[in-house]
């Protein structure tokens, strides 16, 4: 399971500070922390404090990458942001993201193929957010179609869901489970599949427990990645021992230390 730290955002407030204030500290400190508590990679979104985000964006980038070499995922809704800012990575990238709609697929592939970059792309068009599985499965498979047709490596493409709050959306949660098994099955070899872990509890209580029983249901059902919070301890714990039991980790008393050390 991939673990992409979701901290180096601009909406939280201490690091939309930083970012205005361009205070390398602050968002290497984050940076370092997440990877400390397990993350694979590092999200980073400008989020909404920035005025020039193309520049922010780079900051950030350039900023990370002094203090380590995991993966970056540059995260933005606009193709401008991405493409203006994938030049300063040096680290493997992960660009966030597309969606099924043609124009974002012709401008962000050819750049991710170009700069050998994984893509995430969303499960969505411009109609919004499908409300049942047959929907998500046939942009899934349109998505992995222009992939196939532009020679894109399918292991590098990652499918997510669009994860729905639970108090708004229960129950197309089953149903987003179900679609990240069947995403598995649009073609051989299989994409990766990835969500945003805590869209699923915004706005709710015990937001941690949701956010854990939700991310070891779809670890059953295959999934490869989640944007998360590394920082939650329960959550990683979880993760960590369903990884264990679906025979993906090899089993010691001390498991969830080993695998820890295995990650630094």
């Amino acid at each position: 399971m991939i673990i992409i730290g979701e901290l180096l955002n601009g909406m939280y407030k201490d690091v939309g500070k930083a970012i205005v204030e361009k205070d390398k500290s602050v968002i290497q400190k984050i940076a370092k922390s997440q990877i400390e508590a397990g993350a694979d990679a590092l999200d980073l979104n400008c989020g909404p404090v920035s005025k020039d985000q193309v520049s922010d964006m780079k900051w950030l980038i350039e900023t990370v990458q002094e203090v380590t070499d995991k993966i970056i995922v540059i995260d933005s809704s606009k193709p401008k942001v991405i493409q203006g800012a994938i030049r300063s990575a040096k680290n493997k990238v992960i660009i966030n993201s597309t969606t099924a709609d043609k124009e974002k697929l012709e401008i962000l592939l050819p750049l991710a193929k170009e700069y050998g970059c994984s893509l995430i792309a969303l499960s969505m068009d411009k109609k919004g957010i499908p409300q049942n599985k047959d929907q998500r499965l046939e942009l899934a498979a349109s998505i992995i179609g222009f992939c196939m047709e532009k020679d894109f490596p399918i292991n590098e493409l990652y499918l997510d869901p669009v994860v729905m709050p639970v108090d708004v959306a229960q129950l197309q949660l089953k149903e987003i489970i179900e679609s990240i098994r069947e995403f598995k099955l649009l073609c051989d070899p299989a994409p990766k599949t990835v969500v945003g872990l805590s869209n699923i509890s915004q706005g709710i209580l015990d937001r941690s427990l949701v956010n854990r029983t939700f991310l070891v249901m779809a670890q059953e059902a295959g999934l490869d990645a989640a944007i998360a919070d590394p920082l939650d301890k329960k959550l990683m714990d979880c993760m960590i021992t369903a990884e264990l039991i679906l025979n993906k980790q090899i089993y010691c008393k001390a498991y969830l230390d080993a695998y820890r050390k295995s990650k630094k």
